[in-house]
């Protein structure tokens, strides 16, 4: 019965493992599709409004089976017309992290757009005004100010974003949630062991939230600090 256990925490690894690969992907997404929506070009605007607006309104599940299943099939079709015999099978990893990051790239961007729009427009028009570069500008002036803007939804997004790891058992990667499925089978014993799972997550998340408490402080330093 232990070895299930150690075997669930070796698991947990590697759920923490795709959460954070899977968040860097999303702030990536996040930020690009913000400078995109706030770029008032209307291609750029119409590719990101969609992007929100599809990704938000279609279940994760049913994205994460089209990623590695029509994935799968999509590849090894181009290889056929190709003329190559070969098969191609997604990594699980991979597809869970690029999924999940693709996902929650649709609720950051929306965070950053709302974080940039609450910084006065005038400030951006001083900085050029004192000769510095759109980048440059934005590094120094925007950016510090948008993460105290951002922090209460990106932490939001965090937390449902570790929850929503749980989804990549369904493909087969053998993080937390799916080897607790599989002790459970074993034994017979589902609720002790998905209990287990479940204090787990609720570690993860309480650890974030006290990180992120701590960060929003240190970013509220001299405003009034906003609760997470």
């Amino acid at each position: 019965m232990n070895s299930y256990y150690v075997a669930i925490l070796q698991g947990s690894v590697l759920t923490v493992g795709v959460s954070l690969c899977a968040l860097l992907v999303s702030i990536v997404l996040g930020l690009l599709g913000a400078a995109a929506k706030l770029s008032g070009r209307p291609v750029l605007v119409a590719i990101s409004t969609a992007y929100t607006t599809v990704i938000r309104g279609v279940p994760d599940l049913v994205v994460m089976l089209l990623v590695f299943y029509g994935g799968t099939i999509g590849l090894n079709h181009l290889l056929e017309l190709a003329g190559s015999k070969k098969t191609v099978d997604i990594n699980p990893f991979l597809a869970g992290v690029l999924t999940i990051g693709f996902i929650y790239g649709a609720y950051m961007t929306e965070t950053f757009r709302g974080a940039i729009l609450s910084i006065p427009k005038g400030q951006m028009e001083a900085a050029w005004a004192f000769g510095m570069g759109r980048v440059r500008a934005f590094v120094r002036i925007t950016a510090p100010q948008m993460v105290r803007y951002a922090l209460p939804g990106f932490t939001n997004n965090w937390l449902v974003l570790i929850k929503a790891t749980a989804l990549v058992s369904l493909i087969g990667l053998k993080e937390m949630t799916y080897l607790s499925k599989q002790a459970s089978a074993a034994t017979r014993s589902p609720f002790e062991f998905f209990l287990f799972t479940a204090a787990l997550f609720l570690i993860y998340t309480s650890i974030s939230l006290f990180v992120l408490r701590k960060i929003n402080a240190r970013y509220s330093l001299g405003t009034k600090r906003g609760e997470l």
